[in-house]
């Protein structure tokens, strides 16, 4: 009998040279993995995913019970404020998650961490990607909260699965958009105590300027044009649309938010090799 053929040697997708499929998938795993790493740190110490709960809750709690009473801002027929608000919150609390992202970028580089992964082969954006979309999952799991709290308090969200799941990809997508911006700010301050002063300083105008506490109608005009660039309007528009079936162009909100996401990415890519030689 003929002998068998040795069986071929398997196919390592990453010596794959100029393969555009094995580059794509060596990079998505890098991300995942970076990604991975950041999130097994939520594993050893949840108390900050408990801690930052109080927050929402007691937006809902306080804020949209009482303004729930008074009538005193305008919602969409049949809509209540409490329901209005809500995806308003859970917006809010993946901003104050992924705003002081930066800090955390910082310390690695004081401990040496940030230079270990600078020397790999991993591209820059990759790095920034693993980090921003870890941000993207801690305010994912934040969200969920606050729909457990605000349908306790009796708001009736969509009840369909697919607009669920891109509620919660548009709420990372967003996360990851304003991580991104904190690791940019590092990369131009590159020291702690400047960027938590920033970050404090541009948090509560991110909000207010925003649509999630009213509508961007009855803010004076000036507001308005603010409001108008500010990229957490889309996000919240986007998932109130998502959730409670309001009326929004959900295809500018989506691209809007994207297109964002991706200038910043790009940009705390550009600016992390000067973050990392501090």
């Amino acid at each position: 009998m003929t002998p068998a053929a040795p069986a071929a040697p398997p196919v390592d997708l990453g010596e794959i040279s100029g393969n555009p499929l094995a580059e794509s998938l060596r990079l998505l795993s890098r991300i995942a993995t970076l990604c991975w790493v950041e999130m097994r740190k939520i594993r050893h110490d949840r108390t900050e995913l408990y801690m930052r709960a109080i927050q929402p809750a007691l937006w809902l709690l306080i804020y949209g019970e009482v303004f729930n009473r008074v009538h005193a801002i305008p919602t969409p027929p049949g809509i209540s404020y409490l329901a209005y608000l809500s995806p308003g919150i859970m917006a809010q609390s993946a901003l104050f998650i992924s705003i002081f992202y930066g800090i955390q970028i910082i310390w690695e580089r004081d401990a040496g961490v940030l230079t270990k992964l600078m020397v790999t082969p991993t591209p820059r954006s990759a790095l920034i990607t693993g980090k921003a979309f870890a941000s993207g999952v801690r305010s994912v799991i934040q969200g969920v909260v606050v729909l457990i709290i605000a349908t306790l308090l009796g708001v009736s969200f969509t009840d369909n699965p697919l607009r669920l799941l891109a509620a919660l990809i548009i709420l990372a997508v967003g996360s990851a958009f304003f991580s991104c911006l904190s690791m940019s700010l590092a990369g131009v301050v590159v020291a702690r105590d400047r960027l938590m002063g920033i970050g404090q300083a541009i948090t509560m105008p991110l909000f207010f300027s925003s649509s999630a506490l009213y509508p961007a109608k009855i803010m004076p005009g000036w507001l308005q044009v603010i409001s108008k660039i500010n990229p957490l309007s889309y996000e919240v528009e986007a998932l109130r649309a998502l959730l409670i079936g309001t009326q929004t162009t959900l295809w500018l909100d989506v691209v809007v938010l994207a297109g964002a996401t991706i200038l910043s990415i790009t940009c705390a890519s550009l600016l992390l090799p000067r973050l990392a030689n501090r």
